[in-house]
């Protein structure tokens, strides 16, 4: 549980920082929306560079697949890079229609995505990772940054 319950736990904060952008901008508060959306932007950035350059190499290696739910994964955050891409255009320009509309979208593709990372691939690498390659491959996590 030590990988599902670490990635778990950056996605509840990326979806905390996701809920605060989101209300700013609805409420046309855009001195918050700029910040408040450049947090969940990092983070979210942050969580796949985790994923797609230490934790997806590892469960291919040591899965011996990497065409399986890695694969659509990435595929999936390249979809969540573009979205970001044009959220960011909204905020400024301060098109309250836009970014909502966008953050819906953002908001169904991540609820999607998240749930596949939680319920198949973190569960996957809990069961094939041994405790020491758990915890080596948290620890790793833990010290990334953008």
């Amino acid at each position: 549980m030590i990988i599902s319950h670490y990635m778990t736990t950056e996605h509840r904060e990326c979806d905390t920082l996701f809920a605060k952008a989101e209300a700013s901008a609805a409420a046309k508060n855009w001195e918050a929306v700029d910040p408040e959306f450049l947090a969940f932007a990092n983070e979210t950035l942050l969580h796949f560079k985790k994923e797609e350059e230490e934790l997806f190499p590892t469960f291919e290696a040591k899965t011996g697949s990497a065409d399986g739910p890695t694969k659509i994964m990435r595929f999936e955050h390249e979809q969540v890079r573009g979205l970001i891409g044009k959220m960011a255009e909204a905020v400024e320009n301060q098109d309250r229609d836009a970014y909502l509309s966008l953050a819906e979208s953002m908001m169904i593709l991540l609820q999607q995505h998240n749930m596949k990372e939680e319920q198949m691939l973190y569960a996957m690498c809990d069961r094939v990772f041994e405790p020491e390659l758990k915890e080596a491959t948290v620890s790793s996590l833990k010290e990334m940054t953008l």
